[in-house]
């Protein structure tokens, strides 16, 4: 497979169903000779915000099935972050509404 095969599908998380978009790159281990992880540009609130728009980069050992068109991977650690995030948001939201005139 090569990898402009890889960047046509899109990633999808199965542990919320959410698509998390599409492969830019690959991390490979040249000495092993194997794919290390599949690299995915974040355009989540969350990591957009605070991670810089950092790449989301999924280790190879989080992908549970790849098909034709998608990829499927398993990332809570994605969710328990986004939760994270939101509810910083919502504190932030909270605090200026309520103290904004101080």
């Amino acid at each position: 497979m090569k990898l402009s095969d890889f960047q046509t599908k899109d990633v999808i998380n199965i542990v919320d169903g959410k698509r998390l978009g599409q492969i830019s790159d690959l991390e490979i281990d040249l000495r092993q000779g194997r794919i290390d992880a599949i690299v995915v540009p974040s355009y989540s609130k969350f990591l957009g915000l605070f991670g810089g728009g950092a790449d989301l980069i999924i280790p190879w050992s989080n992908i549970v099935k790849i098909g034709m068109d998608v990829v499927l991977v398993k990332m809570e650690e994605l969710l328990q972050n986004e939760k994270i995030g939101s509810a910083f948001m919502e504190r932030q939201e909270w605090y200026h509404r309520n103290y904004r005139d101080l």
